[in-house]
């Protein structure tokens, strides 16, 4: 069966909850040996959720190095189909289900962006948490899903409350870098007192200027981790230099 990224293809207005539920049980299967790639429909012999060519059409970003990490990779240019696929990943009909579609695709470019970190693998896992409130409204966590997933492949510790969120952060669209770091400035502690392992991959769906992934490192580093690096599905393009 191919599963369709586009926003709403499994939970169209008008179906019954259940009906919708049992498709996308249905397409969750379907992930397990999936049939097609999920941009081109073309045939796969292989779990992958993209064929050669339509992963290779997708732009890579370069490497970047936010303050207080140690790197940061990104499987694709956040823009264009990207940018849909991650919407529809981020905001499914059913909150509490993400769409498998799209899901499958973002799980294919963060496994991207960790094979193109030239380190080694990590201790740990760590995905970016959501404040309870949100998480209570969205039904999930999208770095979580997208953390969990990512660990299971490459056989990593996954830790999802490592971190806490202390307040509920305003969003951080329209700032720039300065109100973003002022933004989430406190915004995370560790939600234990065992001290973090020495190499931990922070995990996030997009990456914009990197505020988010150094608040959320600080705590980490003031533990004893060493290195922090930061795997995200997608980066936002960076500006032109004039």
């Amino acid at each position: 069966m191919l599963v369709s990224p586009v926003p709403g293809c499994l939970g169209l207005p008008g179906r019954s909850p259940l009906a919708g539920l049992l498709e996308r049980l249905t397409a969750a299967v379907d992930l397990l040996c999936p049939q097609a790639c999920f941009r081109c429909g073309v045939g796969l012999g292989s779990d992958s959720a993209l064929c050669p060519a339509c992963c290779g059409a997708i732009v890579a970003p370069p490497a970047t190095f936010p303050t207080g990490l140690d790197g940061c990779a990104a499987g694709a240019v956040y823009s264009g189909e990207v940018e849909a696929w991650v919407r529809a990943f981020k905001y499914p009909a059913a909150s509490a289900f993400p769409d498998p579609g799209p899901e499958a695709i973002l799980v294919e470019l963060i496994l991207r962006a960790a094979r193109n970190w030239p380190g080694p693998l990590p201790d740990r896992i760590v995905p970016i948490p959501l404040h309870r409130r949100r998480l209570r409204s969205r039904g999930f966590n999208p770095a979580g899903r997208l953390g969990r997933l990512l660990a299971r492949r490459l056989a990593v510790e996954f830790d999802p409350v490592a971190l806490e969120r202390t307040r509920d952060t305003p969003s951080q669209t329209g700032l720039d870098a300065r109100a973003r770091r002022r933004n989430l400035a406190g915004a995370f502690r560790l939600a234990r007192r065992a001290p973090p392992p020495p190499r931990i991959w922070l995990v996030d769906d997009v990456v914009t200027t990197g505020a988010t992934l150094s608040a959320a490192a600080r705590p980490l580093r003031a533990a004893g981790a060493r290195e922090i690096v930061a795997i995200c599905a997608a980066a936002t393009p960076r500006p032109r230099r004039r």
